[in-house]
């Protein structure tokens, strides 16, 4: 019994002992797992960030610190251009009478000092002929004038010569003529100006200031450049066109002048304009040719609106040639007015009544310079008074 007991009491023992032994080595284990001070040499210890939640689709991510950018640099778009402000029609013929007067009219000086004279003989009333075939006034025109100043100053008693003089010529150039341009057309289609003439008479250039006298009229315009056989026409007719507004249809160099005009008379259907100035060549090489051009291109318009005026653009300085070259373009087309450009460069006025008596139609714009606003509407009274001056 005794022996039995005490070998209960030594398994028992045993039994603590090895219990004891297990406690201690996972004490020891537990102890040796957490990190203790770095040693000099160890490599360093890996950190692991912690777990982040996942972002979800549509979540805004905000950085910690906003990136910098770079400065933004402004471009400041350069001006439009300021566009030209034409003079009105009023001013225009206050300085065109004014340089009129100041110019070489050997017609209206001519005449006033051999009629102020003393004693009218027939050798007086033979240099007034040489006077007004000298000024172009033309053989017909001439005779008329002579015979009408005849009856006046010497059958009916004489009277101011000066006062005699200017109704005699304002009578011969023709004060009851129609003189406007016909720039507007029917219903919603636009106004068509054809505007010929030969290379060398300003044909380009007085469209460019015929658009000046209707955007001075608050008219809305296009610009056909037709003139395709002239490599500067389109330019110079862009550059006119620029200065106030105006846009400009153009083609290329040396193609058909026809469809040129026609698309701008269709831009300017498309556009509601009032008027589309239409620059057409002004090659004189033959005169079937140039016949057939100009009917080709007014009948191809034609088939988008009516050609409501065709202007003859002529040189005043040429004198008698000016007239040969209205007679070609007159068979070409039906010119229905006629623009006289370079008149203060030319002691020939007279060139205004042989125009009209030639062709059966009026002057309707003169020119006298080169300034931009240096065209306007042709008014026989201001004329003559400006010869007479």
């Amino acid at each position: 019994m005794d022996s039995m007991l005490s070998l209960i009491i030594g398994i028992a023992v045993v039994a603590c002992l090895l219990v004891g032994l297990v406690v201690g080595l996972v004490v020891s284990s537990r102890r040796g797992s957490r990190p203790g001070p770095p040693v000099e040499g160890d490599a360093p210890a890996t950190t692991v960030p912690p777990a982040q939640a996942p972002v979800e689709p549509d979540a805004e991510v905000v950085p910690d610190e906003a990136p910098t950018q770079a400065p933004v640099e402004t471009v400041e778009e350069p001006a439009a251009p300021a566009l030209d402000v034409p003079e009105p029609a009023s001013s225009r013929l206050v300085r065109l009478r004014q340089r009129l007067a100041g110019s070489q009219n050997a017609l209206g000086k001519g005449l006033l000092a051999l009629l102020s004279r003393d004693r009218i003989d027939e050798d007086t009333w033979e240099s007034i002929e040489d006077t007004l075939l000298t000024a172009d006034v033309g053989v017909a025109a001439t005779t008329e004038l002579v015979e009408k100043l005849r009856t006046r100053l010497r059958v009916e008693g004489g009277g101011d010569a000066r006062q005699v003089l200017r109704e005699e010529l304002v009578a011969l150039i023709g004060a009851d003529v129609d003189r406007s341009l016909s720039v507007s057309g029917a219903g919603e289609d636009p106004g068509v100006v054809l505007v010929v003439g030969v290379n060398g008479a300003g044909k380009t250039t007085t469209v460019g200031k015929i658009a000046r006298i209707l955007v001075a009229e608050q008219r809305s315009v296009v610009l056909g450049a037709a003139d395709t056989f002239r490599a500067a026409a389109a330019e110079q007719l862009t550059t006119w066109g620029d200065r106030v507004g105006v846009p400009v249809v153009r083609g290329e160099e040396g193609s058909d002048p026809a469809a040129v005009a026609y698309r701008a008379v269709d831009a300017g259907a498309e556009q509601g304009a009032d008027t589309v100035l239409v620059d057409t060549a002004g090659r004189l090489q033959n005169k079937k040719g140039l016949m057939d051009e100009l009917g080709k291109v007014k009948r191809v318009v034609e088939k988008k609106a009516a050609v409501t005026e065709t202007l003859l653009v002529l040189d005043a300085t040429t004198g008698q040639n000016g007239l040969i070259q209205a007679r070609v373009f007159a068979e070409a087309v039906d010119v229905s007015g006629i623009v006289l450009t370079k008149l203060d460069g030319s002691a020939k006025g007279g060139i205004v009544v042989a125009v009209q008596r030639e062709l059966g139609v009026p002057v309707k714009l003169v020119g006298l310079g080169e300034g931009a606003d240096d065209l306007a509407p042709f008014e026989p009274g201001a004329f003559v008074d400006a010869l007479l001056s």
